[in-house]
């Protein structure tokens, strides 16, 4: 029996835990000695028990029992494709938009010295989630594209749609020397556009808040996985800070009214600042319109604006009936993180109580309707209800 049952919901985050060194299977020849130095560092040993623990017949005896308790590389279809369609099934999503895990900040290689490498990172990471994602048309690859360079953006993105990617991943911090805003940035938006695919944002593009802050005199606290590099209660608070000044340049400089079809997302970054960035666009809009021509060629307020044209993921832990009492009923998507351990192990639980108060229409934007609007191109028809299910 599938975690999903008659109703059809779109999964807008979920996540390939690939082995640090499943990328270099991706790399040019020519790039990958000077990218080496960049990999994440896995133990050997605990990589070689967790491949052979997804061969146990009697472990994986237990995986559609265990289906929403099993996190991280323990999840059947984790990192193995051959696993992921029968996850599919036995999680009961009409699809799943899917990231990559380690290399969600590209490896901090777009400092602006590196842009040539980071390049051929977003190709290789490129490269590596279409072949993921191939098994199963339920599957959404996402390509990754950085803003470091102009032209390269460009190329990266056709290649990307080219080989099969169904959305386009972008840093929400902004690139070193130009604003993400930059009509440098023309063709790339012009590209996604036409293509009918969304912008997307995702966690780990951001800036991450100052290392000072976490010196308080007292022991280092620890992350929920037991380490001191992933996100604390703090940290948090920096996760949308980024994106929100990425979407005021977007929208100030006219990016989003230039291009009303292209959609944007924004996937683990939370949902709860929201309406208040969306209040004060208004209220700095309306300040600085008499001096500023470029405001005043806004087709509309900024918080219509995003409205239109824009789409998050509340965490399960948020009040998302509030949310979407505040931004308006087309702007929040379901996810669940899979196999994150973020994404809660009964994420539908977690916003059917939020969402109890929420109108039956406004519930179904939330779970189907909003993602298809999302994904546009991206998501084929057939794929927009489940066998039997029908709009």
């Amino acid at each position: 029996m599938p975690y999903v049952e008659n109703q059809t919901i779109h999964d807008a985050d979920s996540h390939v835990m690939e082995f640090p060194e499943r990328i270099g299977e991706f790399f040019s020849t020519r790039y990958f000695e000077e990218f080496k130095p960049y990999m994440r560092v896995r133990d050997e040993a605990w990589v070689t028990e967790l491949k052979a623990l997804h061969e146990d017949p009697d472990y994986l005896a237990g995986a559609e029992s265990e289906i929403m308790l099993r996190r991280g590389h323990h999840a059947l279809g984790a990192f193995k494709k051959e696993d992921r369609p029968k996850t599919l099934d036995y999680l009961g999503f009409a699809s799943q938009l899917v990231f990559t895990s380690d290399a969600l900040d590209n490896y901090g290689l777009e400092t602006g010295e590196t842009n040539v490498l980071a390049g051929e990172a977003a190709r290789a990471h490129n490269r590596m989630m279409v072949d993921f994602c191939s098994v199963d048309k339920r599957l959404l690859a996402t390509g990754y594209v950085p803003l470091v360079d102009f032209d390269q953006s460009f190329q990266i993105a056709e290649e990307a749609l080219a080989m099969g990617c169904k959305g386009l991943v972008v840093p929400s911090r902004c690139p070193p020397g130009h604003s993400p805003s930059h009509k440098g940035f023309e063709p790339l938006w012009s590209l996604a556009e036409e293509a009918g695919v969304p912008i997307l944002f995702h966690v780990g593009g951001e800036h991450k808040m100052n290392v000072d802050y976490h010196n308080n005199g007292e022991p280092q606290v620890l992350d929920f996985h037991g380490g001191a590099e992933n996100f604390t209660s703090t940290s948090y608070m920096a996760i949308p800070l980024s994106l929100w000044q990425t979407l005021t340049v977007l929208v100030a400089d006219g990016v989003f009214d230039r291009h009303e079809r292209l959609k944007f997302g924004a996937i683990e970054l939370g949902a709860s600042w929201l309406p208040s960035w969306m209040r004060f666009m208004d209220s700095g809009v309306a300040a600085f319109m008499k001096g500023e021509e470029r405001l005043k060629r806004l087709s509309a307020k900024p918080s219509e604006i995003i409205q239109r044209q824009f789409r998050v993921t509340p965490y399960p832990h948020e009040q998302t009936g509030w949310i979407i009492e505040n931004t308006g009923p087309d702007v929040c998507l379901f996810s669940s993180d899979f196999p994150h351990v973020e994404g809660g192990r009964n994420p539908l639980k977690r916003f059917g109580q939020a969402l109890q108060e929420t109108s039956p229409s406004s519930q179904r934007k939330f779970y189907r309707d909003n993602f298809i609007d999302l994904m546009g191109a991206g998501l084929d028809k057939e794929l927009h209800d489940l066998p039997g299910l029908t709009d």
